[in-house]
């Protein structure tokens, strides 16, 4: 396999992996992936689960996937469909109570109403604030930071970055300075009186957050979860025909029309350092491969940590790595069921079968399990989305049969004593269902089969550190210019010749293809100015 001529060495064949290789081939580079499992596509694939049902391994849901990634990548050409929720969240809440949100402002605000008509009256100026500052991270999405102490380039980018600010009213700065830097709890007391509207609102600052939404920083984990799109509509969430699978198989079929060299079970061992400079990787079975850069899709701290030779790196570097922070509290759950859930406080099928359905009630609930998965290692009410897409995609079940997807949030990436996630995945399930069986009694007599992934699961199939789904928390000092360390927001690596493409660079965790998109563009920058060539 070695080929001296290879201008790009990419490892991992997840989304923002094949994102990057498309870009960097459109640029005439010469390119190849290395995928360690059997399957392209990270965290985003379709995979059988049971004989007769299949879903979204991971990731399952779609907005955050940025819309000049989907149109330079021409995804919907290679059969991308995206389907938007018809009714966005659905929170059962007692056997007769729930709140539905979606299907228009008019609609949600009468919702809203049957527990705070104030809290119906205030929802509309809540969303124009949010969108306005989401508008702001809208821009900043698709450009490289700048990096703190850098000379004249830096310098204008952080002009740029700041006259985004600047355009803003006063009360706006305040509300991007509330959403980053306050805890999402604090945040929404001050907007609404009804637990209800916070729980559905807060939800968002617990994905994927190993954290109390009363933390401070969550906000910013509650916004970053809306400035997606779907189809063009701002703030909407969808789901991605045949499983998010479909968007990876997309991608990979754009990289090989463009010459990109995609390859399975491929394990790479370790970093090729030689005079200071990646210029390459070692596989698993001892054969090397040279590349004039190397492009990690990689968590950081697995990059860094398992992967480069300690003694390439400044001390001071390894120390911050070792400091760098993962875990999302996150246990996914795939259902084979035999027939849909029937919701006590809503029994007939409908739009709600269609929507996120969060099981949590309250801002305190979710407080509670966060506190128990830190003193216990599981929460003992954890807090769970279902989602049920085979409700919209009849592809992914057996005709009158479903499949679930269940978001489990506030499982301790290690837990307490020694313990082994192994010895705990079923009790996590188990306490997962019980959730579930509180507002739809006949959920756990439907199960016919199911797939847990805890923390270490997901760390060991999947390479996500603690189980951490954004590749590193997003928290104010792992963000922008800091994330993943000041010095490397860049995309350029601690090693000359050596590129960050994944999540754990700006703008962040999900399924955007940004990571992707923008480290491709410093790549091909420092290509045409021949520092790749060595």
């Amino acid at each position: 396999m070695a080929d001296a001529m290879l201008d790009a060495l990419i490892i991992g064949g997840g989304h923002n992996g094949l994102t990057c290789a498309c870009y960097l081939a459109a640029a005439g580079l010469k390119v190849r992936v290395l995928e360690r499992r059997e399957v392209l596509g990270g965290a985003a694939v379709t995979e059988t689960f049971h004989p007769g049902f299949r879903n979204s391994a991971l990731s399952y849901t779609v907005s955050l996937l940025n819309p000049t990634v989907i149109r330079d990548l021409r995804l919907a050409e290679h059969g991308l469909r995206v389907l938007e929720r018809p009714l966005a969240n659905f929170l059962p809440l007692s056997d007769s109570s729930f709140l539905k949100m979606g299907g228009g402002l008019a609609a949600t605000q009468a919702e809203v109403a049957k527990f705070s008509p104030r809290d119906a009256q205030r929802l509309p100026e809540y969303y124009e604030r949010l969108e306005r500052v989401a508008d702001v991270l809208r821009g900043i999405v698709l450009e490289t930071p700048p990096n703190v102490g850098g000379g004249l380039g830096e310098m204008l980018r952080a002009l740029s970055a700041g006259n985004r600010v600047r355009r803003l009213s006063m009360p706006e700065r305040r509300d991007l300075l509330d959403l980053v830097a306050k805890s999402a709890g604090d945040l929404l007391d001050s907007w609404f009186e009804s637990d209800p509207i916070k729980a559905v609102l807060g939800f968002d600052a617990v994905v994927g957050h190993h954290a109390s939404p009363y933390t401070p920083g969550s906000g910013y984990v509650l916004l970053h979860h809306c400035f997606g799109e779907v189809n063009g509509r701002r703030g909407a969430w969808g789901h991605a025909v045949g499983g998010m699978g479909s968007i990876t198989q997309a991608m990979a079929a754009e990289a090989r029309r463009r010459g990109v060299e995609l390859v399975t079970d491929a394990a790479v061992a370790r970093v090729l350092v030689r005079g200071g400079r990646a210029c390459g990787v070692v596989m698993a079975d001892g054969s090397e491969i040279t590349a004039r850069s190397v492009v990690s899709n990689l968590n950081p701290k697995l990059l860094y940590r398992d992967l480069v030779p300690q003694d390439s790196l400044e001390p001071e570097f390894r120390q911050r790595v070792a400091g760098y922070r993962n875990g999302s509290g996150t246990v996914r759950i795939n259902v084979a069921l035999s027939a849909l859930p029937t919701f006590t406080c809503l029994p007939d099928a409908g739009v709600h079968h269609q929507s996120g359905i969060i099981c949590a009630p309250s801002l305190a609930y979710m407080e509670r399990a966060f506190f128990d998965a830190r003193t216990e290692g599981l929460a003992r009410e954890p807090i769970v989305e279902v989602l049920i897409p085979s409700t919209v995609d009849d592809s992914l079940a057996p005709a009158g049969q479903h499949v679930a997807s269940l978001f489990c949030q506030q499982f301790a990436p290690e837990l307490p004593g020694g313990r082994s996630w192994d010895d705990a995945r079923d009790e996590a399930v188990r306490r997962a269902f019980a959730v579930v069986d509180r507002f739809a009694p006949d959920f756990s007599r439907s199960v016919i089969a199911y797939k847990a992934n805890t923390p270490l699961d997901l760390e060991r199939e999947y390479g996500l550190v603690g189980g951490d789904i954004f590749h590193g928390a997003l928290t104010p000092d792992q963000l922008y210019s800091a994330r993943p360390f000041l010095g490397h927001a860049d995309y350029r690596g601690a090693l000359p010749g050596l590129y960050l493409c994944g999540s754990g660079t700006h703008p962040g965790g999900g399924v955007t293809g940004a990571p992707g998109h923008n480290a491709a563009r410093e790549i091909v920058k420092d290509w045409k100015r021949g520092r790749l060539r060595h």
